[in-house]
């Protein structure tokens, strides 16, 4: 099996050497780079599989780098915050990253960080929206909106629409359970993976975003309970 290539973005030399060593004894083959310029290069040069990019670093910020590498291509990338309650959080994930882990972290949890996304991206037709398609002919219909569970293919009014494998996942669970309401913590461990607690503003970002693919009124917001798509 070929090693997963990870993309790291880290101006800190100690903690971008560190950090690299710990994901090679991981199995991990590392390009390991000091600024967001030359993150960009070695993205389009070496295609890793993920990317984990910190926040602050020079020439093209982690936020800036995250756009510019969802206009490009549906590799997951994880971001670096230095603060839990930074807005820097909120940013990168409105900028297109599937998840984030704050700084300073255990080199455990990011592996099993990134593991947790690789799975999710390697199985984005998984769990209970498979079985929802298994019985059907594969396609779900919400109004004009389709879903091709077997193609992993989305059309609204005929037009294809573009999603992430999260926000695949993140429909999918959705469709499964037309009008039954899903709540953060239930969608946290059904897409993200997450066995542990996690923080639900990467829920409600992803929510949004998918909102603006697939229309703002598909996905109905239940104040205290959490979300829910309308039948």
């Amino acid at each position: 099996m070929a090693e997963t290539h990870v993309l790291f973005v880290e101006d800190d030399d100690v903690i971008r050497e560190a950090t690299q060593l710990a994901l090679e004894r991981d199995g991990f083959k590392v390009t390991a780079v000091p600024d967001g310029i030359v993150g960009l290069e070695a993205f389009r040069a070496r295609k890793p599989d993920i990317a984990l990019l910190d926040v602050m670093v020079p020439g093209l910020d982690g936020v800036s780098l995250c756009r510019r590498i969802r206009d490009e291509s549906t590799v997951p990338v994880i971001m670096l915050s230095a603060r839990a309650d930074s807005i820097d959080v909120v940013l990168g994930l409105e900028a297109g990253a599937d998840d984030y882990v704050t700084k300073p972290f255990d080199a455990a949890v990011l592996v099993a960080r990134i593991r947790a996304v690789l799975r999710r991206f390697g199985h984005a037709s998984g769990g209970a929206g498979t079985q929802a398609a298994a019985e059907g002919d594969g396609s779900l219909r919400f109004g004009d909106l389709e879903i091709d569970t077997d193609g992993m293919e989305v059309r609204r009014g005929g037009e294809p629409v573009s999603l992430t494998p999260t926000e695949m996942r993140l429909l999918l669970e959705f469709s499964a359970a037309p009008g039954s309401v899903l709540s953060r913590d239930r969608l946290l461990t059904s897409v993200w993976d997450y066995d542990w607690g996690g923080d639900t503003r990467v829920v409600d970002v992803h929510v949004q975003r998918l909102r603006t693919k697939i229309g703002q009124d598909r996905i109905e917001t239940v104040r205290g309970f959490g979300y829910k798509l309308k039948a």
